[in-house]
């Protein structure tokens, strides 16, 4: 039986202490706690719908914003994410999924080259949702791809709410699932955090 990709670390900073676990091959557990509400949610979506086993543990200086906590954990991610990987023999290296959510239609592309790259043309006009600085997703984005060492283009092609749904932002991350199985597409959770992990099933 081949053996799960797993991985983990901790990571403590004058801002932010992490804790983060990750299982490629896993069902989509989860247990987050960052103490960002919103961020807590589009993480479980990243780990329900990519299928991915996924436990984060954050503490971070919220009282001054969330900035910190967000890309600390995007960093946490793309590090446990490439330490999964190992030396990525017999994975899909390319991946992409086009995703619509009601009047939002999101495009993520991925490769896992070993180079990191972003491409973020998911433009969220309202500054807020909730109490979540909407411009924290593009940040976490980077973060991840300069630490998983991918490319990474998200792409919002229409949308007619005042902001693109971040949550189909999220749901397109789900190209995440780097199996080593045949090939097949998840569900998306909800469009660019999502989108980025539904395609990429890495097989």
């Amino acid at each position: 039986m081949t053996p799960h990709r797993t991985s983990q670390l901790e990571r403590k900073t004058a801002e932010t202490q992490i804790a983060l676990k990750i299982n490629l091959d896993g069902t989509g557990k989860h247990s987050i706690h960052t103490g960002v509400g919103f961020l807590d949610h589009m993480l479980v979506l990243f780990a329900k719908h990519a299928l991915i086993d996924l436990e984060v543990q954050a503490q971070g200086d919220l009282q001054v914003d969330a900035h910190h906590t967000t890309e600390d954990i995007g960093i946490c991610l793309g590090q446990t994410f490439r330490d999964a990987l190992g030396d990525k023999s017999g994975i899909r290296r390319y991946g992409h999924l086009v995703l619509p959510m009601e009047e939002t239609l999101v495009t993520s592309a991925v490769d896992f080259s070993g180079r990191s790259y972003l491409v973020f043309n998911a433009p969220m006009p309202s500054p807020k949702l909730g109490d979540f600085d909407s411009e924290l997703v593009e940040d976490f984005w980077q973060a991840f791809a300069n630490n998983a060492q991918c490319n990474l283009h998200i792409l919002t092609w229409f949308s007619m709410h005042p902001c693109p749904r971040p949550n189909s932002v999220i749901s397109i991350a789900n190209w995440s699932k780097i199996s080593g199985k045949p090939s097949r597409t998840t569900h998306s959770a909800t469009c660019i955090f999502c989108s980025t992990m539904d395609e990429t099933r890495i097989t």
